[in-house]
This record gives structure tokens, C-alpha cells and sequence, in this order.
């Protein structure tokens, strides 16, 4: 929606502003909740075949302006170009595949005396928050099931991150009715008021998990529907059997993608000790090589650090794990230059109860913890309050299958780590979130159940 006032948004690789984004008033999210409120019925009536149409079209138009959006996302999230490029065809890849899911109704029973069937409708106005660190994407992650299940939408980016979300959503709008797709940026008391209105029916979020609790708390005054994914510690336990030249290189990449920032990534290593030394200096060595640097510049690999609080955690951790004796094998300093530049870093002789283990790092920063038993390993991995995902690295996958099955997180992965697709569903466990995204599960989070019986007379 068009706003009198505006705001900087700031580039992380300067960390100066470098243009303003429509800064939302309250009376704003009034205005917005109304409209949606206003397109409800007649796109929750439209046939379902109709809205995917309209959600494959604008998955069309946004694809004709990938470059656009993807340079728009790559300057105000500081992720390179080609990066940027991956995230916006991901988001199209996601959008169209959720278009092609359809939700059946259920036949519990049907005799001579009786019909039963269990139907999905949607919601109402579903409300979105969505994150700085994938803008596009996780947008399209809340929209796309949304409007497939008939749902009208307020979606607010993060402030950090408005730019190429607010593009996508004008780019989509021209294929949409009236009110159906509706954007709001500003600071978190946009979000606040989202969040407690009383003509949003649901609020899906990805964040972190106090934000989550804030939420969850304001959506109570009218029972919201939630889906929250929030903040994630995952644990990779690697055993001694793991062939660690064959498994060095993917988990340096699921820990350092998108320079750490990632709900999902391997924040956390535990190694058995007879193989640790040699993993950690592997993927020491990798992070050493890697080119760190501004988007504008191709031949770097990763970016920034997204923001300046951000960038002060991961210092503070990392200034934490020295001062009680940890080492950096790779990094574990800013890069002293302008921008919230902070180098790919591997720590060892650190272990639970320092800050860079127990908290979720959010960065560039990857601890790699010794152990000599699985079972203390195990422990130790379960022993946080998220529960995201976790993963087990071996040469024997029946004897892995069966210990990250113990894992107390929403997915275990076995010789892999985030690696997510939009037909099968997504979520946490304890404080890593509520309910799950993608596929017929994630679907079914934005209809409520209805159940018809039929008497046969």
C-alpha cells in the first residue's frame, strides 16, 4: 500500500543506506486487514482450479523479471547475484509446484442411513512476517498456499529486507484480484499490530523463537491460527566410520550457504574424535579459500552478514568461544572493512556450555565439538530447546537411519542436511515452531476442517 513516510534501508556491504522503502502507519494495517477482509468471499468462492491459474501466472510474470528481482534482492540482502538469481527461481519452483496441490474431501463414511465427508476451507485473511535472510523466497512459501486455499493475504518483509518483496508483490497484484495480495512495510510494530488484529484469522511467521512466543501470545486475543518456523541449533553427528574427504565438502556447504544464515543449516558438529582433527582441518581449508566479499564483486562466493545486530552476535560468540579457550582454525575476526563483512570460520576445543554451541549462531561461524561416545553425542544434540532439524553422517545408513531417528527435531536427515522441496512437509519441534510448511500437510495449515454429514431420508 502507498504510505506518506518512508525509511532507509541499509546495504550490508557499505552498512550505509542506499535507498528508502513506504514506511507503514497503524491506520495502514487497518486499511490493508479491511481489504482483505473485503476480497475474501469472492476468492474463497472462486473454484480452486481458477486460483491456481492465477498463481501460475504470477509465477510467469515474476519469472519475466528475475533479474530485476534477483538484483534488487542481491543489494539489500548482501547474498551475490547468482545467489540471488538461486532464490528466485527456487521461489518460482515452489510457487508452481504448490499450485498443482489440490486438498480431497474425505469420505469417513457412506451407508444406507448416512454420508460423512471431511472438507478444507479456508481460513479468512491470513497475515504474513517473513525474514531477512531468504525475502523471496520464504514470501512465496507463506503466499502461494494461501491463496491456493483461498485464503487473502497482509504480508509484511522484514525492514531490513523490503525491497524485492515489495517488487514481487506489485509484479503479482497485476494478476490478482483487488485486495487478495496485500503488503505492508515498516518496523515491528507493524508487525505487533498484525500480528493482534482481530480480522486476521491466522498469522504464518518465520523468525525467531521469541518473536514466535511474542506472536503466539498476540494471536491469542482471537484464537489465530499459526504456523511459526523459528529459530534452529542443528546438530550433525558425525560417527568414525563416515568417509570424511566424501562428506567434508557438502557439510561445508550446508553450514556455510548463504554465510550461515539459514533456519535449517548445520549450525553445530559433533565428531568422534578419531576422525575430528582430520574433518576439522578439512573443513578449515575450505573455509580459508572461500571468497568473502560485496555482491558487486562476481568472483565472490559470500556476502555479508545481513545486518549490524547480527554482526555484533556473531562477534560476541565468537569473542566468547576465545576467552574460554576455544581455537580458530579458519577466521574468528571481522574482516575489518567497511560492511558487516565476517569471515567463514571453523572452531574446535569448544564444547557445550559456550555460547557459540548452545546458541543458534545465525552466521558464518561453525563449532566443531569432540566426542568419544554416541550416546553422550546423542545427548548432547538433543539437549537444547530448538529442535529443527538434525542430521547423522556414516558409512553404515541402517545403523544412522536408526540413531537419527532419536533426534528430537521436526527432520533428520542422513548424510544430508537442509535439504527441503515443496512436496514434503517442513516444521520444528519444541521451540524450533508450531505446525509445518509445504505439501498437503502445509496446505492443510491455512483451511480450517469442516465436517458434513448427510442424512439419507
Amino acid at each position: 500500500m502507498p504510505t506518506a513516510t518512508t525509511f532507509p534501508v541499509i546495504d550490508p556491504a557499505t552498512a550505509a543506506p542506499f535507498i528508502d522503502a513506504p514506511l507503514a502507519r497503524l491506520a495502514d494495517v487497518d486499511a490493508a486487514v479491511a481489504a482483505a477482509r473485503r476480497a475474501f468471499p469472492g476468492w474463497a468462492s472462486t473454484p480452486i482450479e481458477e486460483r491456481a491459474r492465477a498463481v501460475l501466472a504470477v509465477a510467469d510474470a515474476i519469472e519475466a523479471a528475475k533479474d530485476e528481482l534477483a538484483a534488487l534482492l542481491s543489494r539489500e540482502q548482501g547474498k551475490p547475484l547468482v545467489s540471488a538469481g538461486g532464490e528466485i527461481m527456487g521461489a518460482l519452483g515452489w510457487a508452481r509446484a504448490t499450485a498443482a496441490l489440490r486438498l480431497p474431501v474425505d469420505v469417513i463414511k457412506n451407508d444406507d442411513s448416512v454420508r460423512i465427508e471431511v472438507h478444507r476451507k479456508p481460513l479468512g485473511v491470513v497475515g504474513s512476517i517473513s525474514p531477512w535472510n531468504f525475502p523471496v523466497m520464504i514470501a512465496i512459501w507463506h503466499i502461494i498456499p494461501a491463496l491456493v486455499a483461498g485464503n487473502t493475504v497482509v504480508m509484511k518483509p522484514s525492514s531490513y529486507t523490503p525491497l524485492a518483496a515489495l517488487r514481487m508483490v506489485e509484479i503479482a497484484n497485476a494478476h490478482l484480484p483487488p485486495g487478495v495480495l496485500n503488503s505492508l512495510t515498516g518496523e515491528g510494530d507493524i508487525g505487533r499490530a498484525i500480528a493482534g488484529h482481530s480480522g486476521i484469522d491466522k498469522i504464518v511467521f518465520t523468525g525467531s523463537t521469541p518473536t514466535g512466543r511474542s506472536i503466539m501470545a498476540s494471536g491469542a486475543a482471537n484464537l489465530k491460527r499459526l504456523t511459526l518456523e523459528l529459530g534452529g541449533n542443528d546438530a550433525a553427528i558425525v560417527l568414525p566410520d563416515a568417509d570424511i574427504d566424501k562428506i567434508a565438502p557438502k557439510l561445508f556447504l550446508k553450514a556455510f550457504m548463504n554465510s550461515g544464515q539459514i533456519c535449517a543449516a548445520v549450525k553445530r558438529i559433533y565428531v568422534h574424535e578419531s576422525v575430528h582433527d582430520a574433518l576439522a582441518e578439512k573443513l578449515a581449508e575450505m573455509a580459508r579459500a572461500a571468497s568473502v566479499g560485496p555482491a558487486s564483486d562476481p568472483g565472490n562466493q559470500f556476502g555479508p552478514v545481513q545486518n549490524r545486530m547480527q554482526f555484533d552476535h556473531v562477534c560476541a560468540l565468537a569473542d566468547e568461544a576465545k576467552a574460554k579457550g576455544g581455537r580458530f582454525l579458519a577466521g574468528g575476526e571481522p574482516m575489518g572493512r567497511e560492511g558487516y563483512f565476517f569471515p567463514l570460520s571453523v572452531a574446535v576445543d569448544v564444547s557445550d556450555g559456550m555460547r557459540i554451541v548452545d546458541e543458534e549462531q545465525f552466521g558464518p561461524v561453525l563449532p566443531i565439538i569432540r566426542y568419544s561416545n554416541v550416546e553422550d553425542a546423542l545427548a548432547r544434540a538433543n539437549a537444547s530447546e530448538n529442535g529443527l532439524g538434525g542430521s547423522v553422517w556414516s558409512a553404515d545408513v541402517e545403523g544412522a537411519i536408526a540413531l537419527a531417528q532419536r533426534l528430537e527435531c521436526g527432520t533428520a536427515w542422513v548424510n544430508d542436511h537442509a535439504s527441503i522441496s515443496p512436496d514434503v512437509p517442513f516444521g520444528g519441534a519444541k521451540q524450533s515452531g508450531v505446525g509445518v510448511e509445504f505439501g498437503l500437510y502445509g496446505l492443510e495449515e491455512y483451511t480450517q476442517l469442516q465436517t458434513v454429514r448427510i442424512a439419507k431420508v
